[in-house]
């Protein structure tokens, strides 16, 4: 039997980490639990987590110092947890290198398939089979061509280089710098207008019904997040 999935709590509300401890505990993870940021990167020390759930609000180390602390070392899925006003706070994470984000108070299911989803190992560009084959999606990067339940589609080289990025990251929040770092490069991080352009393209051609997407997902003030269907 495989080890079960190591997953870190970073949390400064025991309230918080008791629920988490418990709810995660039994679906089968093997859950440890960090009152701060500086706890969490001890914690590390000898103990190698799958997936790591932080606090973004925390004294010393807090949520957005902790990915960076992270990032400089590791590529682990990083999901942080704020309060619905915090906005900035979560752009400023996801930036940092946080790969989601869930907003508090959240639901323990919205939680459980966020976890499942970063958990999900996604091939990096140089690893990535040329065909990606997910849900309603057969994207052949080779060939240049994609199809959109059994439809093909055709696609400009911006458009689709747009959509391979969100579909070999399925169900996770892609923030706009990054978006338009890997697509138009590092000089174009601050031109939101292009992604709500392009995005729009696409939805137009992708969508049953662009005004109310549904593979595409807009994350407000932050990116976009690719559903790609049963």
């Amino acid at each position: 039997m495989p080890d079960p999935p190591h997953i870190l709590v970073v949390d400064d509300e025991p309230q918080i980490t008791r629920v988490l401890r418990t709810s995660l505990s039994a679906q089968g993870y093997d859950i440890r639990v960090a009152n701060t940021g500086e706890m969490a990167l001890e914690i590390m020390k000898d103990w190698t987590p799958n997936l790591i759930i932080t606090d973004l609000s925390m004294p010393a180390i807090d949520g957005v110092q902790l990915c960076r602390r992270v990032r400089a070392v590791s590529q682990i899925p990083i999901v942080v947890l704020s309060v619905r006003d915090k906005e900035q706070q979560k752009v400023e994470a996801l930036d940092a290198g946080a790969d989601d984000y869930v907003t508090k108070p959240f639901g323990m299911n919205e939680l459980l398939a966020r976890v499942r989803a970063n958990l999900r190992r996604v091939p990096t560009e140089s690893e990535a089979d040329a065909v990606i084959d997910i849900g309603d999606f057969h994207i052949d990067t080779a060939a240049h061509k994609m199809m959109v339940r059994q439809r093909e589609v055709r696609l400009t080289p911006k458009e689709f280089d747009l959509l391979v990025y969100l579909a070999r990251r399925p169900g996770k929040v892609v923030n706009h710098r990054t978006l338009l770092a890997a697509i138009w490069g590092g000089q174009s991080t601050e031109q939101v207008e292009y992604l709500r352009v392009f995005v729009g393209q696409l939805r137009k051609k992708l969508e049953p019904e662009a005004s109310s997407p549904r593979y595409i997902v807009t994350e407000p003030w932050v990116g976009y997040r690719f559903e790609p269907g049963d």
